[in-house]
């Protein structure tokens, strides 16, 4: 089953009830071949409710949402298909707050489905390290000091994250201290396929063995020489911002790798319509997330 939407109206519109929502996530999740989400075994019997099946040889009975993170879900498909939209359409994703409203449920549900999709959109693996020109720069999160209450300031850390955008190409953060930039960066960029565009920040030049770099004096008022820049990176670092300050307004230092996550996954799928971007989120929906892991401590 393929269905064609650039709106959550249109969206709605290719799968409009329930059995065609499970239908649409049936169809990506055994694209290649039904199998047992219990033990693997590929041939499965369904039952006249179109929407059970049952394993021919462990005899387990499921839905199409075990070993998914919609399992043990009650949220109709058609409105985590909503949520879906959301995340993958939206330049800056959903407030929970926001979210709740518009698809008719709790803000507390809200939030963990948001989690809980952002859990699908992890990186698991990068395919490839980062080629030809690459900017690298690092931004703090954790709010100013001046907006805590007096009895928080100076309690919470502000969180580090490492960048680098590939021009044209991929974007990669990563929450580390700034004493293992250079590790992330060696992690993440072909040293001999790749010149690094920096500031002028004295701790890159332990890279300059490995990499060609080209760096712009910020403190001098540089801020472009030719292809000498990172203003690409310094506006990604301003989308993820505004998401963070302006969206959500306040996220732990706990969760914070997910809402990176959720930036990664929507801006390295810039370039693909957005219908084949649901679809190709929904096909890597494998992996439970539950309420109590999300909320242990850390």
């Amino acid at each position: 089953m393929t269905a064609e939407f650039t709106s959550l109206y249109n969206l709605f519109e290719a799968i409009p009830d329930e059995q065609a929502a499970i239908n649409y996530f049936k169809a990506i999740r055994w694209k290649n071949g039904e199998f047992c989400p219990y033990c693997g075994h590929d041939k499965v019997y369904g039952f006249k409710d179109g929407k059970t099946w049952k394993c021919a040889k462990c005899r387990a009975r499921f839905s199409i949402r075990v070993g998914t993170i919609f399992e043990d879900s009650k949220i109709p498909m058609r409105k985590w298909l909503a949520a879906i939209w959301t995340i993958t359409s939206h330049s800056k994703g959903m407030a929970s707050a926001q979210l709740a409203r518009e698809i008719g449920v709790t803000q507390k549900t809200a939030w963990f489905m948001l989690h809980r999709l952002r859990h699908a959109a992890r990186t698991r693996s990068f395919n490839r390290p980062l080629r030809g020109i690459v900017e690298v720069d690092d931004s703090n999160f954790g709010g100013k000091e001046r907006n805590k209450h007096q009895h928080k300031r100076g309690k919470d850390k502000k969180v580090v994250a490492i960048g680098m955008l590939e021009r044209k190409g991929e974007f990669r953060v990563v929450a580390a201290p700034l004493s293992e930039f250079a590790t992330q960066i060696i992690k993440n960029i072909d040293s001999e396929r790749a010149v690094l565009m920096t500031d002028d920040w004295a701790g890159y030049k332990q890279l300059d063995y490995l990499y060609d770099r080209e760096a712009v004096n910020h403190s001098a008022g540089e801020y472009a020489r030719g292809e000498a820049h990172t203003n690409s990176i310094e506006s990604m670092w301003a989308v993820m911002k505004r998401k963070i300050y302006g969206i959500h307004h306040f996220v732990s230092k706990k969760h914070l790798h997910r809402y990176f996550d959720e930036v990664m996954w929507r801006f390295n799928r810039r370039a693909i319509p957005d219908a084949t971007r649901v679809q190709e989120f929904l096909a890597r929906c494998d992996g439970r997330l539950t309420y109590k892991a999300l909320i242990a401590k850390a």
